[in-house]
């Protein structure tokens, strides 16, 4: 779980980068945890963690945002593909974060939906890339947010 923690906490801060368009070069195999959790103790990286997902949702928010190129790290990337890549970022990992403490997760289906065409044309290279697991078969009248699921390679039957 903690390596999911640092995951997220990696991602706000690309997120609020790529949303105002601030390259960030990091040496990624430092290991290091985001800059604002460093010196913080483990237990208390959640907490941390939200405000900084917060201000990244913030970020996106005005409409510049999303118009043009923007850097994803240092790469240029459309921001129409940066957006909605970043949403379903937060949105899948929020329910494994929430499946691996045994806590409840709900999705709007507004919400699933657009996870889904987030991740409709990613699919593929994410399997390819080993970002996401094996397809897993989910009814095709199934909620938009299981289908995400099952084309990241997560059951949405799954529990601890």
């Amino acid at each position: 779980m903690l390596a999911l923690l640092d995951h997220l906490a990696w991602g706000a801060v690309l997120s609020q980068r790529a949303a105002t368009r601030t390259p960030f070069e990091h040496d990624w195999s430092s290991g290091e945890p985001a800059p604002y959790l460093s010196g913080l103790p483990v237990e208390q990286w959640g907490p941390a963690i939200a405000p900084e997902l917060d201000a990244a949702a913030d970020a996106w928010t005005d409409p510049a945002a999303w118009a043009g190129e923007t850097l994803m790290g240092t790469a240029p990337m459309p921001a129409a593909v940066v957006g909605p890549m970043m949403l379903a970022e937060f949105v899948l990992h929020g329910w494994d974060l929430a499946r691996a403490v045994g806590a409840p997760y709900e999705v709007a289906e507004e919400l699933g939906a657009v996870t889904l065409a987030a991740v409709q044309p990613l699919a593929a290279m994410g399997r390819d890339g080993g970002w996401y697991g094996p397809e897993v078969a989910v009814p095709a009248d199934a909620p938009a947010f299981d289908r995400a699921l099952g084309l990241t390679g997560r059951d949405p039957a799954w529990t601890p």
